[in-house]
């Protein structure tokens, strides 16, 4: 059933209030702080959104996909190591635009049912791409798909700590893990990559 004009305008702002303070500080941001920039009372929240977690389901619906979507086209790409290292940038660069993204993206709390459903999409990818660029001689041997989500939520912090500051920073210390995953600058690691479930725990 389709929603009353003014009913739809308040869940319009809510949507809209919620990915602005979303995408600045992440998916914690207090419901009350949501509809104080929608301009709205608490029923109203809860009379579009049951849960806090709807609510970041509809605001996160288009960028979650999006994210998937950069895991296809470098899934595809003809050069699989370009493929990794474009995934990698891009997908900090959604980082960078939207802090709430890579905020569901990394937990797995309940209630995150959308978040779950795009990392089991996103993963087989990766994988996928992790073992042809290894092939080709050019990612080193012993890097693994279980270790990308940890190196997001790292330079995720670079982002966050140098933002306001200096935006553009985490692109040099992409730069500089880039450089370590080549097969040909390869040293022994002193520790084995993370297994999934360790993965899915830390998260």
């Amino acid at each position: 059933m389709a929603l009353r004009r003014d009913a739809q305008r308040n869940r319009d702002r809510l949507v809209a209030g919620a990915g602005e303070l979303f995408a600045a500080d992440g998916i914690d941001v207090p419901v009350e702080e949501i509809t104080r920039r929608a301009g709205v009372g608490m029923g109203t929240l809860y009379r579009h959104f049951a849960t806090k977690e709807d609510l970041v389901d509809a605001v996160l619906e288009g960028a979650l996909e999006a994210y998937v979507e950069l895991a296809r086209e470098a899934a595809a790409a003809e050069d699989a190591w370009a493929g990794l290292t474009s995934f990698l940038e891009r997908g900090l660069e959604l980082h960078a635009s939207n802090r709430g993204l890579m905020d569901v993206i990394s937990t797995s709390a309940p209630g995150r049912a959308r978040a779950q459903a795009t990392r089991e999409r996103v993963r087989p990818l990766l994988r996928a791409l992790v073992s042809r660029a290894q092939a080709d001689g050019q990612l080193r041997a012993d890097f693994s798909a279980e270790d990308v989500p940890l190196l997001f939520r790292a330079l995720g912090r670079v982002i966050e700590a140098t933002g306001e500051a200096a935006p553009e920073l985490w692109r040099r210390y992409l730069a500089l893990v880039v450089d370590g995953l080549r097969a040909e600058a390869a040293t022994l690691l002193p520790v084995a990559p993370p297994t999934a479930e360790q993965v899915r725990r830390l998260a």
